[in-house]
């Protein structure tokens, strides 16, 4: 087992032996293929908002249906769930990662009951659909603007440039 790397069920029980340790509880997803500085800001700052920060990271099998293949680009995810975990993991922003394979962390929140709820600026509360999840454990939604705009797929793209390039 990777450190701070974690199944569903052992961050459940380890949330639950010690909740004063975890709680308040942040809690944010995404498939953090190719870690950059808006990442790491990110999570900073989402860790800011409470006591410890969990991060929902999708399996390989949930980044590739959620992002699809681009023409002229490799698929995605670029870089293997267990790596990516284990970067996330050593952050020291990071308190506990756990993979998961549906499109959306509505099951992640409805078992770890988070009370804060992370998204970048870039997403709305209306359209987030693990709003009604949050909502129902009693969570609070917060939105973090992204300070360093930045993407997987740009930074793939410049890598293509530049490889395209003698």
């Amino acid at each position: 087992m990777i450190s701070g790397v974690y199944t569903l069920r052992e961050l459940e029980l380890t949330i639950a032996s010690d909740p004063d340790r975890w709680r308040p509880i942040v809690f944010t997803n995404g498939c953090f293929d190719i870690l950059h500085a808006g990442h790491v800001r990110y999570l900073q700052a989402a860790k800011s908002l409470g006591r410890s920060l969990v991060v929902g990271l999708n399996s390989d099998a949930s980044v590739q249906a959620i992002k699809p293949q681009q023409p002229g680009f490799p698929p995605r995810p670029i870089v293997p769930e267990n790596q990516r975990a284990e970067v996330l993991a050593a952050l020291k922003a990071v308190d506990a990662v756990v993979i998961f394979s549906d499109s959306t962390a509505t099951q992640l929140i409805s078992i770890l009951k988070p009370d804060i709820y992370v998204k970048g600026g870039d997403y709305q509360r209306s359209t987030l659909p693990e709003a009604p999840a949050v909502q129902a454990v009693g969570g609070k939604i917060s939105l973090i603007e992204i300070e360093v705009p930045s993407s997987t797929s740009a930074i793939v793209k410049r890598i293509l440039q530049l490889g395209s390039h003698p």
